[in-house]
């Protein structure tokens, strides 16, 4: 996790990262990032990773139906998110990725091959439960990314963020 970061260098550009899911804090990351990245003239990576389940499901084709559904499933947040982002920050550039295994174990890879993501952007949940199991769990490992992480408050207001990012 040491690679160089090089998303000033000469043909490169900052990216911010944003792990879409189907929490409702998800839409605080993506305008936070789409925000940042219009204002910076950067891009934004959606990233969307597919949980590997049971593998015994897979002599029954189960488990090949599961992932085909979970890349449709992950297709249409990306439509849903990128016509979201040219909305809010025009000429910001989406990337998408789907990946499949464990979240954080991908985050930390795609960071790793990617060397012009710059800034990983999460949101907490916004209710009595904590902060939501993407957040918690990154969170004990945080101090080792080679990036900073940004935690969005997931009960800001479109104008909260605006006013402050």
């Amino acid at each position: 996790m040491s690679t160089k970061r090089r998303s000033f260098e000469a043909g490169h550009k900052r990216k911010y990262l944003v792990v879409i899911d189907d929490t409702e804090e998800c839409d605080r990351a993506v305008y936070w990032a789409a925000k940042r990245a219009g204002r910076t003239k950067s891009a934004v990576v959606m990233l969307r990773v597919i949980e590997t389940g049971d593998a015994g499901a897979q002599w029954l084709g189960v488990a090949d139906i599961m992932k085909a559904e979970a890349a449709d499933a992950a297709k249409a947040a990306f439509k849903k998110y990128s016509e979201r982002i040219k909305k809010i920050a025009k000429g910001v550039k989406t990337d998408e990725v789907i990946r499949e295994g464990a979240t954080s174990e991908q985050i930390i890879k795609l960071i790793d091959e990617d060397q012009d993501i710059g800034i990983l952007v999460l949101a907490a949940a916004a209710n009595k439960d904590g902060p939501g199991p993407l957040v918690a769990n990154l969170s004990k490992i945080a101090g080792t990314f080679p990036i900073p992480v940004a935690i969005v408050p997931g009960h800001l207001s479109d104008d909260d963020i605006d006013a402050s990012s």
